[in-house]
């Protein structure tokens, strides 16, 4: 039962990365129905999660979608016989015939595992094949951005006294029938991500520009992208567009500096004078390497967050065990950094956007 919780918690994981209220409490649901169901049973897995894992006819399509993604099936009609997806579930148990007679136990690990097992690798060691399947399910990543408090107002049944509509009404009808109130609008916070274009970054750079593609396509009016290397380029009217590719293939035709040298501090600076990074999430995925004066990074990175609401600093290299931020770079701006996290897995992309919904 512990991998089959593990197993279902991760599909629950990639719902919600795909924009399914597939919250801890409905996912408790579900592991409580798996222990009534046949858990080899395609449909009665298929069902079991629809009806405790969706809140709402739009959530369908996209569980649809993900339940196919990872187990590698498709959409269950009704208790009909198909392939088990939780083949890695029933592992080391052996099959009986009808005269009760063990046979060889099952030890193909399914798809859902080969999936999980993905989520954690560094993308610069995948295949072309694993990294477009990573590249696949980064696209269907949905960022759940923290909301601040505008200063908009709208209508609303509780609130302060709106007394501009209390009074307006009030003419029109010859009476104050009604108190009219108002509350604050909330919107999505800004996030502004600068992407680290360098030699030193190649084997991240592409998944990492498909993160900021999936953010800007969440958030369209909330994000803002640039690439950094030895040069400061906008980017993010190139990742407005809905298809991943179209979209990398327009942002390598912008970018003037690929796998060039890094001037962290010099872009930051210019990044400073002519953008706007008040109360902003800034987040820098970079490796650090600055071959610029890192004194001037730790004076830039000093006025970023006196400005930004959060800054966050994505390496690559922090995903791996034992890592230290030594170069002088990672130095120069630690002091001013408010979470240091990794970039090198699918995984790291989903926890990073968690932060993001939490800053």
């Amino acid at each position: 039962m512990d991998e089959l919780a593990a197993t279902m918690t991760g599909f629950a994981r990639t719902l919600r990365a795909a924009g399914v209220a597939a919250d801890h409490e409905r996912t408790r649901n579900l592991l409580l129905a798996l222990d009534h169901l046949d858990v080899t049973d395609q449909a009665e897995v298929y069902w079991a999660g629809r009806l405790t894992l969706c809140a709402s006819p739009d959530d369908l399509p996209r569980y649809d979608r993900c339940f196919a993604a990872y187990f590698g099936g498709v959409r269950a009609a009704g208790r009909t016989e198909g392939r088990t997806v939780t083949r890695h579930v029933a592992a080391g148990r052996e099959e009986h015939d009808e005269d009760g007679e063990g046979g060889r136990a099952e030890s193909t690990p399914g798809t859902a595992s080969r999936t999980e097992l993905l989520r954690h690798r560094d993308v610069a060691r995948l295949t072309e094949a694993e990294r477009a399947e990573v590249h696949r399910m980064l696209a269907m990543l949905r960022d759940r951005r923290a909301r601040r408090r505008s200063r908009r107002y709208r209508a609303a049944h509780r609130g302060v006294l709106d007394q501009r509509r209390t009074i307006r009404e009030a003419l029109r009808k010859g009476e104050v029938a009604r108190l009219r109130r108002k509350a604050h609008t909330t919107r999505p916070r800004r996030v502004v991500l600068l992407v680290d274009v360098s030699g030193s970054m190649s084997p991240y750079a592409e998944t990492l520009l498909r993160y900021a593609h999936a953010l800007v396509r969440s958030e369209p009016r909330a994000t803002r992208v640039f690439s950094v290397g030895t040069r400061l380029t906008h980017i993010t009217g190139e990742l407005r567009h809905r298809d991943p590719g179209t979209a990398l293939n327009e942002v390598s035709r912008v970018i003037p500096d690929w796998s060039g040298g890094t001037r962290l501090g010099e872009e930051l600076r210019h990044f400073l004078k002519n953008h706007d990074a008040r109360g902003a999430i800034v987040v820098i995925a970079s490796d650090g390497w600055e071959r610029g004066d890192p004194a001037l990074l730790g004076a830039q990175m000093a006025r970023l967050a006196r400005q930004a609401n959060r800054v966050i600093w994505v390496n690559p290299h922090k995903g791996y065990e034992g890592y230290e931020p030594l170069t002088g770079g990672m130095r120069a701006a630690l002091p001013y950094i408010d979470d240091l996290v990794a970039g090198h897995s699918l995984a790291a992309f989903e926890a990073l956007s968690e932060r993001l919904g939490h800053a």
